[in-house]
């Protein structure tokens, strides 16, 4: 089988809004073992979604679009798919107590518009939507060669859309292949190295074909390896699964920081809290990004690690040193993070340095921006929370140096 992927909107054709859909679905799909041989992305018209369905339909045996399924009067992908399959729009009764459920709950009454939600193509199947009112649609689409061409419609609100996916459209899926069998998956989250550099320390894992398959991501320096086993039954992938683990913890060792929706901060206010340590931040570079992961970190495990955090002026006097030990001071906690204000190194590159104070001394690293302002920012915050994790993974000599490299 090969796929299509079609995000529909207006906001995605301007360049208003990212296509972080198309992208998820495509990782998604390759997971399945199926193809993705073209992204499209279609404005909101009748025209524009009608020709995009007509020539996915024509080229690909599975299309997945997300987007258009609203109530308002430009949520026209029910229409355009009524049109391509030459199908009148019928409601369903079904759909429409569940619509009309989701309004009874708020205590609102249901706008009128929202009924178009329960609208489908004739001989389309409902696609269940538990977190929003917009059902999916699932409808068979005719070839030029006599064949059909399977489509998936989904919201383009990403948590839905990941939620239906997941419970709806993956299993209908494994049950179009002829090796149904069970698929399972495993995210090992990195940090501390660019997606080549990992990719090299581990031989033979990631590459196309191989079973379990090993694809690798990268997000703002975070590095996800997905493993996907292909098995008889759960127990078999988990085992395939399990091995493959093992080999990737023992190529890569600290760079590993958790596992499926871990954060490198999670894992930060994970390891002080283990160690029964509290930690106040103070930081310049990095303009208040640090302490926000690390609340957000914190509040998700239940809080009392993370004390509070200082914004600094960029002209203030304290080296990040001081920084670091007066946060700690200051706010009564075990550990003090600080982030200095940036640096023009010896090589005209753009620096920050980033101390953590402890009872034991002080330990000190060099972090060197880069990747575009904002992107640049986000993965010194993570460096500097990262340093947290790693310093509590293993005893570290005080005033030590490691000038770090942007991944």
């Amino acid at each position: 089988m090969r796929a299509e992927v079609i995000a529909i909107g207006d906001e995605l054709t301007t360049g208003a809004r990212l296509d972080t859909n198309s992208q998820w679905l495509s990782a998604e799909l390759a997971v399945l073992g199926i193809p993705v041989i073209f992204h499209t992305t279609a404005t909101d018209t009748l025209e524009a979604g009608a020709e995009a369905f007509r020539i996915a339909a024509g080229r690909a045996d599975v299309v997945v679009a997300t987007g258009g399924l609203g109530p308002t009067a430009d949520d026209l992908t029910r229409d355009v798919l009524a049109a391509v399959a030459c199908q009148p729009l019928e409601l369903s009764a079904e759909a429409l107590v569940v619509v009309e459920s989701r309004f009874a709950r708020r205590g609102m009454a249901m706008p009128e518009t929202n009924r178009r939600q329960a609208l489908f193509p004739r001989g389309s199947r409902v696609i269940p939507n538990p977190d929003g009112t917009a059902p999916g649609l699932d409808v068979d689409l005719p070839r030029p060669d006599g064949g059909g061409s399977r489509v998936f419609a989904l919201p383009g609100v990403p948590a839905e859309m990941q939620l239906m996916w997941r419970q709806t459209v993956v299993p209908a899926l494994l049950a179009m292949q002829p090796e149904r069998g069970t698929i399972v998956q495993r995210r090992i989250k990195c940090f501390g190295a660019g997606e080549s550099a990992i990719e090299q320390m581990l031989p033979d894992l990631v590459r196309r074909g191989r079973e379990p398959l090993v694809g690798i991501t990268a997000h703002e320096a975070t590095i996800t390896l997905r493993i996907a086993a292909r098995g008889r039954d759960e127990a078999a992938c988990r085992a395939l699964i399990a091995a493959d683990e093992v080999t990737i913890r023992g190529c890569l060792g600290p760079l590993v920081y958790g596992v499926e929706d871990d954060e490198v901060e999670d894992a930060a206010i994970r390891a002080a809290r283990a160690a029964g340590l509290s930690l106040a931040s103070a930081e310049i570079g990095t303009q208040g990004r640090v302490a926000a992961l690390l609340a957000q970190a914190d509040a998700r495990g239940g809080g009392r690690v993370f004390r509070g955090g200082r914004v600094l002026a960029p002209d203030a006097p304290d080296d990040p040193t001081s920084s670091a030990v007066r946060a700690r001071h200051d706010a009564g906690a075990d550990l003090g993070l600080a982030i200095g204000p940036p640096q023009t190194d010896a090589e005209g590159k753009t620096t920050l340095d980033i101390v953590l104070a402890s009872a034991a001394g002080v330990e000190r690293v060099t972090h060197r921006l880069g990747g575009g302002a904002s992107l640049a920012l986000s993965r010194a915050a993570k460096t500097a929370v990262d340093l947290v994790r790693r310093s509590l993974l293993a005893t570290r000599s005080p005033q030590v140096s490691h000038p770090t490299e942007a991944v």
